[in-house]
Order: C-alpha cells, then structure tokens, then sequence
C-alpha cells in the first residue's frame, strides 16, 4: 500500500479545496464574528468553526451557516473536555525540549474532528488519533512547516512595500488560512479513509 497523504499532495489538493470554498470560509468567519458575542450560541458556532476541515474533506462546497448547526452545541461538554485533557498533556511536554510536545500535539492533530464527526469520546478520539497519524507525523508536519515558511516570507516581503503592503499582508494571512483549513481536510480524509469505508459497509 502507497502513502495515504504525501507533503506535494495534500499541498496541491489543500489548495484546491481551499481555492473552492473561500467565498464561504470568509462568510463562515464573519457570521462567527458577528454572534461570538451571543451566549451559548458562540460555543456552537465555535466548535464549528474548530471542525471545518470535516466539512471540506467531503468534497463539496460548503454552506457558511453550516456554523449554526445545533449538533455543535451537544458536543459542549466533551469539546471542554477533550481541550483540558490536550492540554494535560501537551503542555508538560513541551518543557521537556519541546519535541516531545510537537510529536504529541501532531499526533493528537485530528482528536477534534473525530470527536465530532465520528461521535467518539474524547480518550477515543485521542487514541484513535494517534493511530491515525501514525507514519505520518513528519508528512503533517512538514506541510505545517512548508504553510509556516510561506507566510513568514510573504510576510517579509509584504513590510517592504509601502501603502498597500498592509493590504496585501490581510491578503496574504486570509490566503495561508483558507489553504491551511483545506490541508487539514485533505490530511483528515485520507487518514481515516479506511474507517470511514468500514463505517459504509457497516
């Protein structure tokens, strides 16, 4: 069996996707800006907004107010939950020289979408995540890496311009998300392929 994701693939189709859906991504975080003020409602919509590579990796363009969806609020308690046990963990290992942390944190990189799209507590969805990226730590993290240095550059180059080198940096930033969001649908995808078939044959 080849690699499920390669650095090449998932940059070239996370682009793809994101290219696809930036009308509805900028929508999406507006009306998330708009409500983030309203009581309960923002937790839903911000657990939304956490899992919208789940939504990009089932191939169709997606609808902005996806984000209003209830389902979202039912996953409150172990969204927090899941959260707190992250960070249990994460960050006492990022003082022990930070690569621990790093390796954690990439294994632990798709618990959130499998607790929401798979319905799977969150322990499940840290185990069955590090399963997942198992192999594929470096793959993942060399796309970050490669997402990272772009923007840094583009960054650079941006602060020479004057007058519309801030433009052209909002530009440059709302480009870096909107790939990086479609990258994480393609890394989620593929890496849960498989149990996604079972779930269809089941």
């Amino acid at each position: 069996m080849g690699n499920k994701i390669t650095v090449g693939g998932v940059l070239t189709e996370g682009l793809s996707i994101g290219l696809k859906n930036v009308v509805s991504l900028l929508v999406a975080t507006l009306l998330w800006l708009v409500t983030i003020w309203i009581p309960y409602l923002n937790v839903g919509t911000t657990i939304a907004m956490t899992v919208i590579p789940v939504e990009l990796s089932k191939g169709k363009v997606i609808s902005p107010t996806f984000i209003f969806d209830g389902k979202y609020r039912q996953y409150m308690g172990e969204y927090f939950t899941l959260i707190g046990l992250m960070s249990m963990s994460i960050i006492p290992a990022l003082l022990f020289m930070v690569v621990p942390g790093l390796i954690i944190a990439l294994g632990w990189s798709l618990a959130f979408y499998l607790l929401l799209d798979k319905g799977l507590a969150p322990g499940e969805a840290l185990v069955q995540s590090n399963k997942a990226t198992y192999g594929y730590k470096w793959t993942i993290f060399g796309v970050n890496f490669i997402i990272m240095l772009a923007f840094y550059i583009l960054s650079f180059i941006f602060a020479l311009i004057p007058f519309i080198g801030a433009l052209l940096m909002l530009v440059a930033v709302l480009a870096i998300v909107v790939v990086s969001l479609g990258c994480s649908a393609v890394i989620y995808r593929n890496l849960t392929a498989d149990e996604q078939q079972a779930d269809a044959i089941e």
